[in-house]
């Protein structure tokens, strides 16, 4: 039972260590749409929120309309409105 306890909490440390990151510095709320596997999903980022996403890769669409691919470890900032990959 034990081995399966660290296995299991191993998998879900190194799923999240490539899972890319949203930081939204603005003062206003943002939604993302995020596609994943095929399933499509909004995501809402609170202003001053770091949310994390796509833990398997995913295509983004942003703010402004521009659809980017992510593949993990990513860091998307949105600052002024304007969302920036680092």
């Amino acid at each position: 039972m034990r081995m399966i306890t660290m296995l299991l909490a191993l998998t879900a440390t190194s799923a999240s260590a490539w899972a890319a990151t949203v930081v939204n510095k603005d003062d206003s709320a943002y939604v993302l749409v995020v596609t994943e596997g095929g399933s499509r999903m909004e995501i809402a980022v609170e202003a001053g929120m770091t949310e994390t996403i796509c833990p398997a890769g995913c295509f983004v669409t942003l703010p402004s309309g521009d659809r980017i691919a992510l593949t993990g470890g990513e860091t998307i900032e949105i600052e002024s409105g304007t969302a920036s990959v680092k």
